[in-house]
C-alpha cells in the first residue's frame, strides 16, 4: 500500500508541473493573440497578460531580428511556449 500511495504521489507532482508549463504556454500563446488582433496596449487586461508573458518569454525577445513585428512577436513567444511545454514535459518525466 505504500508504494501504490508513492507512485501516486509522483504521478501527482508530474501532472502539476506539466499543468504549470501548459499554464505558461497558454499565457504566451495569448499574449500572441493580443498583439495579433491589435489590442489597446493601455487595456488593464493587457498590460496584466503583458507583465506575465513578457519574464515567461526568458532569453527569446532579441534572440532573432524580424522586419515584420507581427512575425518577431509569433515566433519570439511562440518559442517560449514550446519552450515551457518541452521542459515541464521533461521535468515531469523524470519525476515519474
Amino acid at each position: 500500500m505504500t508504494t501504490r500511495r508513492a507512485y501516486s504521489g509522483r504521478y501527482g507532482a508530474a501532472r502539476v508541473i506539466t499543468g504549470i508549463g501548459a499554464l505558461f504556454a497558454i499565457i504566451e500563446v495569448v499574449y500572441i493573440l493580443l498583439n495579433l488582433f491589435g489590442t489597446n496596449a493601455g487595456n488593464a487586461f493587457f498590460k496584466f497578460i503583458q507583465s506575465i508573458a513578457v519574464p515567461l518569454a526568458l532569453f527569446f525577445p532579441g534572440l532573432f531580428t524580424f522586419h515584420n513585428q507581427d512575425w518577431a512577436v509569433i515566433v519570439t513567444y511562440g518559442l517560449a511556449a514550446i519552450f515551457w511545454i518541452v521542459v515541464t514535459g521533461i521535468i515531469a518525466r523524470f519525476i515519474r
